[in-house]
């Protein structure tokens, strides 16, 4: 297992240098000049120039990025020009507010997805089977940012029981009522179309153990059906889950850009937004840095739980 992961590691080098090649050369081709955008309209050429000699952008682009990417190995990201402190400082502490919305809204569609999948896949073509099926499509087809704001008219406006914004950044606020009070309209927002995905893929992935042999073989000794499901067809129908998990983990962080907008949340998502629209490059570059790596981290640990159950995948 230590083999496998130590090249599942490597693997995930060149997918990292890939996204940094990406994001700084996307950015450099943006319409538009930072340093006229840190000193405004009325700059005088001078001292665009000079600014642009400080900040090293008038050397060529490839010797911009090799900078830049040795930096970063380093740790030292830059500093951003909006928000005049270290990037990496501004990523963490918003980071940490995207982390804990997209962490609750994965855990809450894992759970509800699988849940639903098998009690659907054990009820197939039954009443719960028909019902699961109907209110999962109707969960794929609403998009998150919609749903949110049905929720914030519903839920916040008209019955007044959770907040529509007012959310912290995570190390400076209130208790855990008070955080969990801002959580549950967005991580609700951002789980059901993953809770839906999930779901299906539960439910053909259980069918599809629940019609091998040992099955019927469990069935025909006596053993419970509540045993046969949770404890046989649930175990082996999970090498076929994990995967589904990890790809819908990124989606979940991807989405939570729509849904930091919509509820005015503090986190990468809204911070990525708005460095854009102030030209912040290194602020903009920092943080998909950070996303990616911690979206490649989180395939490894889903490839590494799928090859624990299924040895074979590391062959």
């Amino acid at each position: 297992m230590g083999s496998y992961i130590l090249k599942r590691l490597a693997a995930a080098i060149p997918v990292l240098i890939g996204v940094s090649v990406l994001v700084f050369f996307i950015m450099a081709m943006i319409p538009g000049d930072p340093a006229l955008a840190i000193l405004g309209s009325y700059a005088t050429p001078e001292n665009v120039a000079k600014l642009n000699a400080d900040l090293g952008l008038d050397k060529p682009l490839v010797q911009r990025y090799f900078i830049w990417l040795g930096n970063m190995l380093t740790g030292d990201f830059g500093r951003s020009y909006s928000q005049n402190k270290p990037v990496i400082d501004e990523v963490l502490g918003r980071f940490g507010n995207t982390l804990i919305l997209a962490g609750v809204a994965f855990v809450l569609c894992s759970i509800l997805g699988i849940l639903a999948g098998v009690v659907s896949a054990a009820r197939q073509y039954g009443l719960a089977d028909k019902v699961i099926t109907f209110t999962v499509l109707i969960g794929i087809s609403i998009p998150s940012f919609f749903l949110g704001m049905i929720l914030i008219i519903l839920f916040a406006l008209k019955l007044r029981m959770f907040p529509v914004s007012g959310m912290y950044l995570i190390y400076g606020g209130g208790g855990p009522v008070d955080l969990l009070n801002h959580l549950v309209l967005p991580a609700s927002a951002l789980a059901v179309v993953a809770t839906g995905v999930i779901a299906r893929l539960s439910r053909s992935a259980m069918l599809e153990v629940l019609r091998q042999d040992y099955i019927r073989t469990a069935r025909a000794k006596g053993v419970g059906e509540r045993r046969v499901i949770m404890g046989h067809a649930l175990k082996a129908a999970m090498v076929s889950i994990i995967p589904v998990l990890g790809i819908q983990a990124g989606f979940v962080v991807s989405g939570a850009v729509y849904i930091e907008m919509v509820f005015d949340w503090p986190g990468i998502g809204q911070m990525l937004v708005n460095a854009i629209s102030q030209r912040d490059v290194l602020l903009v570059q920092g943080g998909v840095v950070v996303v990616a790596a911690c979206y490649v981290l989180f395939n490894i640990v889903v490839d590494v739980a799928q090859a624990m159950l299924d040895p074979r995948i590391k062959t």
